[in-house]
This record gives structure tokens, C-alpha cells and sequence, in this order.
């Protein structure tokens, strides 16, 4: 399969894109010639991002499937197609499991899968449309390869993320569509997640809190948003399906793949089940 590296002309959807990674990811596909349309819920940041990149800017609440619906309709109007869609809005504040409440897991599962899910329901029929390609990049992380104390209900949601996209690339690939698909497994990057909260609905209440980890941290090595940009790009170019971002967590990946190797039963034998000898 060739690599795809002339994306001059498509046009890509970026949502969460007027700041941190998707504002990465929205810069590098302008900088390739792509016609961008950065959806953002954060209206102040969608200007700058319009003004500073030359994006169309679209305010979207990825919670909301008519939100998104207009997004689709928005972009088909003002280009006539889509070639790339980038479900990469988020939120990422923390808690205890016995902290957590239903409130909490809501808003979570309502931002991080949700809007995930409205974003391929809304596009990918759009995209199927095309006869020479079609990408859909969902943002997971690599907090669910590794995951921390604190962050249940954010690694719940990147969880069904990464199993969504999966399966979504599965399917696609036995259809033999032109369209493809990739999730993106980023570590430290330095972006405004720590600032979440802001765009809670204020009716929604719990215990979750922002903490600010996108500095220059002693124990990690943070990644800026463009350099994800290129790596989101590349992996496009490649069709790949999973696009990690640092390579010093394969092993904390491997153990963990590891340890569930090993907890499985021996070649052959099921818990619970009897030979046809037993059971005669």
C-alpha cells in the first residue's frame, strides 16, 4: 500500500482543535495545504485559532449530537467534502474511584466517548462518500496502557475510545473501504487539559479537579502539541492504527500486556469446563 503524503486540498475536522493537541494537529494539516475547520467549544481560543492559522472555525459542543450535526453540515457547505476527522476533544480532571460521582462519570463518558461517537456518527457516512479516501483519527491516551491512580473515570473513557476505534478500523479494513481509521495514544503533552473544569456545565457537580501536569516535569518528557501534529500526519500517510507518541512507554505497555499474558489459563484449559471424559 502506498503511503498517502499529498494531503494539499482535502479538508480535515479538527474538534478540541483551537487549543493544545488539536491545535497541533489543526497547524500541521494547514502547513500540508489541507483546508481546516477547527471545532472548539472554547469560543475566545477558536478565534485566535482562526486569526493565527487561517482555520474555519466552528463553535461545537462535542456532547451534543446536533452540535456535531452542524459541524458535518457546516463543513460540507463550505467545502463540499471531508477527508479527515479528527475526534480529538477532551477533558481530563481527576479523582478517587470512592470519590467519584455519577455526575462525574457523566460528564467524563459525555465529553472524552461520546463525543467520539457523535463524530464518527455524523462523519464517517460523509466520508464513505469519497472515492479515493477517508481517515478518522480518535484521540485515546496512553494512561490507559499505564494506568494512574487518580484517573478512573478519564482512563474508562479513553478506554472505550481505543476499543471503539479498534473495532471501527476492523470493520472498515474487511469492507475493504477507502476509508481508514487510527487512534491516537498520546503521553505528556503540553496543553490546557489542567483547565477542564472551566467547561463543566455549572449544574454538574462532583468531586472531580484539574491538576496541572503539562510543565516541564522531572519525571516525564513532555511532547509540544506540533510535534504530535507530525506524528498524527505521518501516521496517516501510513494508514496505521495506533499512533503513540513516546517511545520510553513501550515498556510500561509491555508489562502490562505481560502481565495479562500470564494470568491467562494454560493452552487449552477453560475455567469451569470438563473433558468429554469427565463428563462421561
Amino acid at each position: 500500500m502506498t503511503r498517502r503524503d499529498d494531503l494539499a486540498g482535502a479538508t480535515a475536522v479538527v474538534t478540541g482543535g483551537a487549543s493544545g493537541i488539536g491545535r497541533g494537529i489543526a497547524s500541521t494539516l494547514v502547513a500540508r495545504g489541507m483546508n481546516v475547520v477547527v471545532a472548539d467549544i472554547d469560543q475566545a481560543a477558536l478565534d485566535r485559532a482562526e486569526d493565527e492559522l487561517g482555520v474555519l472555525g466552528v463553535a461545537t459542543d462535542v456532547t451534543d449530537a446536533d452540535s456535531v450535526a452542524a459541524l458535518a453540515e457546516r463543513t460540507m457547505a463550505e467545502f463540499g467534502a471531508v477527508h479527515l476527522v479528527c475526534n480529538n476533544a477532551g477533558v481530563g480532571p481527576m479523582a478517587p474511584m470512592n470519590q467519584l460521582t455519577l455526575e462525574d462519570w457523566r460528564w467524563m463518558l459525555e465529553v472524552n466517548l461520546w463525543g467520539v461517537i457523535h463524530g464518527v456518527d455524523a462523519f464517517l457516512p460523509l466520508l464513505e462518500r469519497n472515492t479515493d479516501w477517508g481517515h478518522i483519527v480518535n484521540t485515546s491516551s496512553m494512561s490507559v496502557l499505564a494506568p494512574p491512580p487518580k484517573l478512573g473515570a478519564y482512563v474508562a473513557s479513553k478506554a472505550a475510545v481505543m476499543g471503539l476505534t479498534e473495532v471501527l478500523a476492523a470493520e472498515l479494513a474487511a469492507a475493504e473501504s477507502v476509508v481508514s481509521a487510527s487512534v491516537l495514544i498520546p503521553g505528556p503533552v503540553r496543553t490546557n487539559i489542567a483547565a477542564s473544569l472551566r467547561h463543566r456545565p455549572a449544574t454538574s457537580n462532583g468531586a472531580l479537579f484539574d491538576v496541572d501536569i503539562s510543565g516541564n516535569g522531572k519525571n516525564f518528557r513532555f511532547l509540544d502539541p506540533e510535534q504530535v501534529g507530525e506524528l498524527v500526519v505521518d501516521a496517516i500517510g501510513d494508514r496505521r492504527l495506533y499512533i503513540p507518541t513516546h517511545g520510553e512507554w513501550r515498556l510500561q505497555a509491555a508489562e502490562r500486556h505481560h502481565r495479562i499474558q500470564s494470568d491467562f489459563p494454560a493452552h487449552g484449559d477453560a475455567i469451569g469446563s470438563t473433558t468429554a471424559q469427565e463428563a462421561s
